[in-house]
């Protein structure tokens, strides 16, 4: 039997934790992605249960999580932490990668590095996402 997969969000902004408070409400599966234990806290204090810890620093230790991935919400605070996660994730699924930014100007180097979609999005609510098919 096929297991279900889930969705990876990373969310180091407040349009991240919104669209993560969504996927709660809703009682929609997926898995927060993050690289340090404090947004780890973070994520835990708002109730996230499933957080993937990744060391971006080392690719020798960006480990398949144990559960079939699917579509994956990068949420953009960061250029370089943004491209690194697009590269750790594409491994991980041939589903869509949605970047979510607020400027214009990174679309091409996301979508270089396999982003499937880039978002431009000043706004925190970005529940719409939950609509998109993979």
């Amino acid at each position: 039997m096929d297991r279900q997969e889930i969705d990876l969000v990373s969310a180091p902004n407040k349009a991240g934790e919104a669209f993560i408070c969504h996927l709660m409400r809703q009682g929609l599966p997926f898995a927060a992605l993050t690289n340090n234990k404090s947004e780890k806290q973070r994520l835990e204090r708002i109730g996230v249960s499933r957080i993937v810890i990744i060391d971006t620093a080392s690719q020798s230790k960006w480990a398949v999580p144990q559960f079939p991935v699917g579509k994956v919400f990068l949420f953009e605070q960061s250029l370089n932490l943004c491209c690194r996660y697009i590269q750790i994730c594409r491994s991980w699924t041939a589903k869509p990668i949605y970047v979510i930014t607020g400027v214009s100007s990174p679309r091409l180097v996301y979508k270089g590095l396999g982003a499937n979609y880039v978002i431009h999005s000043t706004g925190e609510d970005v529940s719409f996402l939950v609509g998109l098919k993979a």
